[in-house]
């Protein structure tokens, strides 16, 4: 197992973005390897991070401002080679569709709920260690 895998939060809402990492703790799970988060609040950062590369797994907000996290999502997955996988924060259950549009990998609803939120994080980490 890796020493720390890196989560890319982007919201335009510090709020969540602390929600994340509270939800989260130091790992999500005790078989995925400790977390370190980017953050970002605008979609130009989202996109230099991304561009740096090295990011595990992208957690963004489908409630952000200007763009978000579904528009968000559908671009990088179109313009981003070897995209990691997104877990997307939405609003109500009932904008999962809108989440397989963006190709998002994974849902959470905001506000995030730790149990729920941690378990789909910790999943997306073992996928991706799985394809690594």
């Amino acid at each position: 197992m890796q020493a720390t895998a890196t989560v890319l939060v982007y919201s335009d809402d510090s709020n969540t973005r602390e929600q994340v990492r509270l939800a989260t703790g130091r790992r999500p799970a005790s078989d995925v390897p400790q977390v370190e988060f980017i953050e970002c609040a605008t979609p130009a950062a989202v996109l230099k991070e991304l561009d740096r590369g090295g990011i595990d797994v992208c957690v963004l907000d489908g409630e952000a401002v200007p763009m978000g996290g579904m528009g968000m999502c559908r671009q990088i997955k179109d313009e981003v080679f070897n995209c990691p996988p997104v877990l997307l924060l939405i609003g109500r259950p009932q904008d999962a569709w809108l989440a397989t549009w963006s190709r998002a990998d994974a849902t959470a609803i905001l506000p995030v709920e730790p149990v729920d939120f941690a378990s789909a994080l910790a999943s997306l980490l073992r996928q991706k260690a799985l394809s690594a």
